[in-house]
């Protein structure tokens, strides 16, 4: 998987727990557009994706939808 850039949507705003834990995640930028959440986020391969994915299973996010962009 060559470097790829990816749009999530999340239900609600991010905690402050949420918000700092997935910026610590490292190169993502974190947009409020009510009532959701945009998340930009550049992959590098499938492992960082899954490993993403999992963060936000954990801080029990609801992935709206997910998209993969130019």
């Amino acid at each position: 998987m060559s470097q790829s850039s990816y749009v999530f949507r999340v239900s609600g705003r991010l905690s402050d727990r949420a918000a700092h834990a997935v910026v610590d995640f490292g190169e993502l930028e974190v947009a409020a557009a009510p009532p959701e959440t945009i998340i930009y986020c550049h992959v590098t391969d499938e492992e960082r994706l899954h490993r993403l994915l999992s963060l936000f299973r954990v801080l029990g996010l609801d992935v709206v939808s997910m998209h993969q962009v130019p």
